[in-house]
């Protein structure tokens, strides 16, 4: 499912698809309407597919115009050398009881572990100490205006196109491997639209106090609207719900049935 532009207040239909236990179902819908900028530049997508009859999931925040082979066909697919267009990902893909988040640039994944919040992501910023040295080291420099920024004009240390700066703005993703598990509540992937006023904490709280992934997503990009984000507001949230089944046998094990419930909202 992708969203391009335009404006709504209504979710997407919802997709739904099994996922690696029969009895274990998933839901996926987005949902967006007309924010503070006249144009739109974020996007989503939710895909699934099956292999070896494995469902895999992959969950992807996008923002600008999605790693190394990416960045190499985005940049050949541009033939306007004058043109300088670039974006960032947060992308998680989930397979069995595993849950794998790969970004290139702000766009910032974190999850709630028994109501905790943990960052799977580490926003790539110029003034970030190793992205600091890479940059320096490589011959680029990092500059103050308005914030910090590579030649003084990105204010992310790497992403896709951006051919200009392309040899210090690299597209080298961080990946992180994380267990799913009855303790793992929820995703929230999203734009730095949503990250620049919405603390990670914040984030957390607001999307455990709705019980439907898609309230949750609509709260938070409805949340960072009214504090003031001037920037393009998109947010994916998956949600788990491990409900137990108590067994007619007490000495049996119990059976856990789980499912996904994922929703996605952007304001442009």
């Amino acid at each position: 499912m992708m969203v391009d532009t335009g404006a709504s207040e209504k979710p997407d239909p919802a997709v739904v698809f099994m996922m690696e236990k029969e009895e274990d179902i998933s839901f996926a819908s987005g949902g967006w309407k007309r924010g503070k900028r006249v144009t739109m530049e974020d996007f989503y997508d939710i895909k699934t597919s099956t292999i070896d009859g494995r469902t895999i999931c992959m969950f992807g925040i996008f923002d600008g115009e999605t790693y190394q082979k990416t960045d190499v066909d985005f940049l050949g697919s541009e033939r306007d050398s004058l043109r300088d267009d670039g974006s960032t990902a947060s992308t998680a893909v989930l397979v069995g009881s595993h849950l794998y988040v790969a970004n290139v640039g702000d766009s910032r994944t974190v999850i709630s572990i028994a109501g905790k919040a943990i960052p799977l992501s580490e926003d790539h910023k110029p003034n970030r100490i190793d992205e600091r040295k890479r940059i320096e080291s490589a011959g680029g420099v990092i500059m103050w205006a308005g914030t910090w920024r590579v030649g003084g004009v990105l204010a992310m240390s790497r992403a896709f196109g951006n051919r200009m700066l392309k040899q210090y703005v690299v597209a080298e993703p961080e990946i992180q491997d994380q267990e799913v598990d009855e303790e793992l509540e929820l995703v929230i992937l999203a734009s730095d639209g949503l990250w620049d006023v919405v603390p990670n904490e914040d984030a957390v709280s607001i999307a455990r106090a709705e019980e439907e992934a898609e309230a949750a997503s609509r709260k938070l990009t409805e949340t960072a609207y009214t504090r003031g984000s001037a920037d393009n507001i998109t947010c994916l949230v998956v949600k788990f719900h491990h409900e137990k089944k108590v067994p007619v046998d007490p000495v049996a094990s119990q059976d856990t049935k789980e499912k996904a419930t994922i929703e996605s909202m952007r304001v442009d």
